[in-house]
């Protein structure tokens, strides 16, 4: 495939204890400086939390472990459709494009610890906890990034005609 400039999908190992190749990806997202152990105690501390909440919970639709809220959190977050900036005319316009799978889960990931970090006062792993059982249940700053670029979509609808 054109573009591809390494073999990252291919060398992905999947995480220790999960043995997840989407969690794995994501535990490299969360690594600063090559702290790759670091990144893996955060996440499994998070879904820890995740799980002790879970137990807790008298939810009959309940998800059954803190992987699944995991998955369920990356779903929500997903943007299908974003804006990019076109010039055309001397005029710059929002047109909004349909995004591909692989972006989809990166923005996903990029808006999920972004959010987690931008909360100040408390360790990351709850944090990320807390943001992954909103985004889960459809709330929280990542959800509200992601209703935000569909919004900002929707908005620039007329400038469609423009996309390739």
């Amino acid at each position: 495939m054109a573009g591809r400039i390494t073999k990252s999908e291919e060398q992905l190992r999947p995480d220790p204890v999960y043995n997840d190749l989407i969690l794995a990806k994501f535990i490299n997202c969360i690594m600063y400086d090559g702290k790759k152990t670091r990144a893996q105690r955060v996440m499994y501390d998070a879904l820890k939390k995740i799980d002790e909440r879970l137990a807790k919970s008298d939810a009959e639709d309940k998800p059954e472990n803190g992987l699944a809220v995991f998955h369920m959190a990356v779903e929500n977050v997903k943007p299908y459709v974003e804006v990019r900036s076109k010039r055309i005319g001397g005029a710059n316009y929002q047109v909004p494009i349909q995004v591909n799978r692989k972006r989809q889960q990166s923005l996903a990931f990029r808006w999920l610890i972004s959010a987690a970090r931008s909360e100040k006062g408390r360790p990351m792993a709850d944090k990320l906890a807390d943001e992954l059982i909103a985004a889960a249940k459809g709330e929280g700053k990542a959800m509200s990034t992601r209703d935000q670029t569909h919004r900002m979509a929707e908005a620039n609808k007329a400038f469609a005609h423009f996309a390739r």
